[in-house]
């Protein structure tokens, strides 16, 4: 299974963190993983109710959102609902990129330019301590 170590590192990290392991924020990340695009709260809830029965939303959510927080996924607003993803950058501090994401699917492609140093040559004498850019739009599936 080449997503094991992925799995294994989100797993080291809540824990380092102060998470307890469970077997169900083991299968929430092995979802995004596989998944791997922006998915919404309610899909990750349906996807868990079927082997966790009775399974809250708000767990669900409030998961998805300390996930995040820590730095396993990546959050995004589309169409006025949050998303989630696993952070592709989770492994890698160094590896800077950012998405076009499509607004039907949650499918994302990675950019491997930034547009900062453009930015940066606006603002002399400021200094841009982080930022997050992402092109929105429709994949070649969902034309």
């Amino acid at each position: 299974m080449e997503n094991k170590p992925m799995i294994e590192h989100a797993m080291t990290m809540l824990k380092e963190n102060g998470f307890k392991y469970t077997k169900k924020r083991e299968a929430i990340i092995t979802y995004l993983v596989k998944r791997n695009r922006y998915l919404p709260a309610k899909e990750i809830h349906e996807f868990m109710s079927q082997e966790y029965p009775g399974l809250s939303y708000d767990t669900i959510y409030r998961n998805l959102h300390d996930f995040s927080e820590i730095g396993i996924l990546e959050e995004t607003e589309l169409n006025g609902e949050m998303k989630f993803r696993y952070n592709c950058c989770a492994e890698l501090d160094d590896h800077h990129h950012h998405h076009f994401i499509c607004t039907v699917c949650g499918k994302t492609k990675e950019l491997n330019i930034c547009p900062m140093d453009f930015f940066q040559q606006q603002i002399p004498g400021c200094t841009i301590e982080s930022h997050r850019f992402e092109i929105l739009g429709r994949c070649e599936d969902c034309q």
